[in-house]
């Protein structure tokens, strides 16, 4: 505008100056303009020229929408920060503009803050692909636990309990997925093989155990489709795969020293061993009588 100019101002801490920030119309002291080091303070020290308008309004081309906001912060070194993203962001901006050190750190921890409170507790990806089953299987470094769930696999028609045990066994992956989250990768499949309903779990990028709740039953002259719900089996072998939490795996010989086998071998090696030292005893005897 024609009465605009450019000048230097320089003054008294307690002096008030007016300022038009894109419309917005604040007034303040310079000892708040310049009590941190800032653009501001360059500004309104003598250091740098500021355009002034005929009535005398010092003209910043920004957006005045969060200047009340910076003003503040200037005064009390804090502020309380807007509730949505959109807001810090903008507000973010403007302190980078105006070079407010303090206050672009709060704004940026604001945004990890939320980004941290945003983050999910539980996530269970759905698989699109083979490709991609395979891929987060391989590159976990946590057991994983995955259902395959897919009704309309089905051929024939299903028992009268079917889809209430679908139901069950969706509901206690969904609440197994909440219990070991952090612990366990668990996966839900729904474009899988011929499979109806099945678990399947991984230790270490391999499959280690599975669970097909499906089978066909004979009803008169008709198939059908029963769908269980083997709800302990579940259980265990999602709390077996917690062994291979370990990156070097379950111990084996622990686990073949507690298995059937394990112990059948254990008590056959004893037994093994007991005879052994009764026969050597049978021949001390027999030699001391062979010698008086």
């Amino acid at each position: 505008m024609s009465g605009d100019h450019r000048t230097l101002i320089k003054g008294n801490p307690s002096q008030y100056v007016k300022l038009n920030i894109g419309g917005s119309l604040h007034y303040t002291t310079i000892g708040t303009l310049t009590k941190h080091d800032t653009m501001l303070r360059a500004m309104f020290s003598g250091r740098m020229e500021v355009l002034t308008d005929s009535e005398g309004w010092i003209l910043i081309d920004r957006c005045g929408k969060h200047f009340g906001t910076i003003l503040n912060f200037l005064r009390d070194g804090t502020v309380a920060l807007p509730d949505s993203c959109k807001e810090i962001a903008e507000l973010l901006s403007e302190a980078k503009y105006y070079c407010i050190a303090e206050l672009v750190e709060s704004c940026e921890q604001a945004f990890v803050r939320r980004e941290r409170d945003a983050e999910p507790i539980c996530r269970v990806p759905l698989i699109t692909s083979q490709k991609e089953e395979q891929l987060l299987i391989s590159s976990t470094t946590k057991p994983v636990v995955k259902l395959l769930i897919n009704r309309h696999n089905n051929k024939y028609s299903y028992t009268s309990t079917s889809d209430d045990n679908l139901l069950k066994n969706i509901e206690l992956f969904d609440k197994m997925s909440l219990r070991f989250s952090g612990r366990v990768l668990f996966i839900k499949d729904v474009i899988g093989s011929s499979e109806i309903c099945c678990w399947i779990f991984y230790g270490h990028g391999r499959k280690v155990a599975e669970v097909c709740c499906t089978s066909i039953v004979y009803a008169t002259d008709k198939k059908h489709t029963k769908v269980e719900f083997p709800e302990a089996r579940i259980y265990e072998e999602t709390l077996n795969i917690l062994l291979y939490e370990n990156r070097n795996g379950p111990d084996q010989e622990l686990m073949q020293a507690t298995s059937t086998r394990g112990a059948v071998a254990a008590i056959s090696s004893y037994t093994s061993d007991e005879e052994e030292e009764r026969s050597g005893l049978a021949r001390l005897r027999s030699n001391k009588q062979n010698n008086p």
